[in-house]
């Protein structure tokens, strides 16, 4: 804090925008802002260099909290301007598995020197997390957790938590594990608090656990803690030795992450690695051009089919009319199924071995849902074709949602066998080829109930 500043009381309606162009209260301002509002202003306001500049100003604990809550790609472009000691000081102030990730964004030359000067137990713990990969729930954990010995008394119990406790990600539940490391139970802070002091720590402690491997997917992760309503899920090894644990907020990053990727994934754009207003326009360009060029061949085949029933549409010219409105209702269809497939296999409400079943139900639904929609277009029908189109138009609908609806069903359920994101069955994929299918339905149908072989 400058002289000028040293003692002034902040005041609260200068915004941090209107500060940081300035730099000389920068220092000064920041302390009227949370943490994670002073990490979005500077991402929104300035350059990488511009940023670390700022953090330098700050207390280490201060710098380290507002960087935690900078995006992955914004701590990346800062790692490569800032200072070695700077970097070093960040490594041994962050919680482990910050540290772990800021550690991965980093070159190789500065893995290798930063390595070298570490402290030997910040080391330690960096090469055990590093070597996870990015999006198993090993990558997510950290490994700051109380511990407690089996076979102790709760006084005992909460004399070793006041010693050791302070760096803790959570104390709010505190692991029990034998001599060899292994998780054995877990208590809670406030069953140590409400138990008589003598009271074994064996009798107390939940046996029952909910725990992950280091290398099941990050989102398996989020959807235990989410199911399980824990505030922690413990990673453990084959042998039920404790990694470490995956904490609640971390859960809520995961899901959140995922979540927009899926989105992405469901309107055929790639993932962004940045945010919108930080990714470049030949990134936003490459994110969307990719699917659009695909789903242009995809499209051919409607033409095709168009082509195939020119004397079809010659003949009866008045199929025309309902041609949009009986492919955007397959689209349509196509498109809720796969929603909501989709979002039950993301969330674990269905799984592979109930896709027989799913069908059975998908073909009755669909089924009273073309049949629905037949009898309100065949008034239409009749008006501008007469009865043959009426019928014409009303079969070719419900085949239509048939189809469409089986196929938004049964796709993600395809790609998720594969191995690959079920989301990928995004809406302009199944509509496009819900269009294509719907074309050669309609016009086969018309072809064969009129007589116009």
């Amino acid at each position: 804090m400058t002289e000028e500043h040293q003692g002034k009381p902040v005041d609260s309606n200068l915004t941090l925008e209107e500060l940081v162009p300035g730099k000389d209260n920068w220092h000064y301002a920041q302390a009227s802002f949370q943490s994670v509002d002073v990490a979005e202003q500077l991402t929104t306001l300035l350059s990488a260099e511009e940023i670390t500049a700022c953090l330098d100003l700050l207390p280490l604990a201060r710098r380290t909290d507002v960087f935690d809550y900078l995006p992955e790609g914004i701590q990346e472009e800062v790692a490569t301007v800032c200072s070695l000691e700077s970097l070093m000081e960040l490594l041994e102030e962050l919680p482990s598995d910050s540290a772990a990730d800021l550690f991965k964004l980093l070159s190789t030359e500065q893995q290798a020197d930063l390595l070298r000067d570490l402290p030997a137990r910040n080391r330690a713990t960096l090469e055990h997390l590093s070597r996870y990969s990015e999006g198993t729930a090993g990558a997510l954990m950290t490994s700051e957790i109380s511990l407690l010995p089996t076979g102790i008394n709760v006084e005992r119990a909460l004399e070793i938590l006041r010693r050791t406790a302070a760096g803790s990600e959570t104390i709010y539940h505190t692991y029990i594990v034998d001599p060899r490391h292994r998780l054995v139970g877990v208590v809670s802070l406030r069953e140590l608090i409400l138990s008589p002091p003598k009271a074994s720590l064996d009798q107390l402690m939940t046996e029952e656990l909910v725990t992950i491997l280091p290398d099941q997917h990050q989102q398996e992760a989020a959807r235990l803690i989410s199911r399980y309503d824990l505030l922690a899920l413990p990673v453990v090894d084959e042998n039920q030795r404790l990694l470490g644990i995956i904490t609640y907020d971390d859960a809520m990053d995961v899901t959140e992450e995922e979540d927009t990727e899926d989105m992405h994934r469901g309107a055929s754009i790639m993932p962004l690695e940045e945010g919108l207003l930080r990714t470049s326009l030949f990134n936003l360009y490459r994110s969307r051009v990719v699917w659009l060029i695909l789903l242009i061949f995809a499209n051919l085949v409607s033409g095709v089919g168009i082509a195939f029933f020119e004397d079809t549409i010659s003949a009866k010219v008045a199929l025309v009319f309902f041609l949009p409105l009986l492919i955007g209702s397959g689209g349509n269809a196509g498109a809720q199924a796969s929603t909501l497939m989709v979002r039950g296999l993301a969330v674990g409400d269905v799984g592979l071995g109930d896709w027989t079943r799913l069908l059975g139900r998908e073909l009755l639904v669909a089924g009273a849902l073309g049949l629905t929609m037949a009898v309100a277009v065949s008034p239409i029908g009749m008006f501008r074709g007469g009865l043959d189109i009426a019928f014409v138009v009303g079969i070719s609908m419900i085949v239509i949602v048939l189809f469409g609806s089986l196929l938004g069903m049964s796709l993600p359920f395809l790609l998720h066998r594969l191995k690959w994101d079920p989301a990928t069955a995004s809406t302009p994929l199944v509509t496009t080829l819900a269009d294509a299918g719907g074309v050669v339905i309609y016009f086969a149908l018309a072809t064969w109930m009129l007589g116009l072989n």
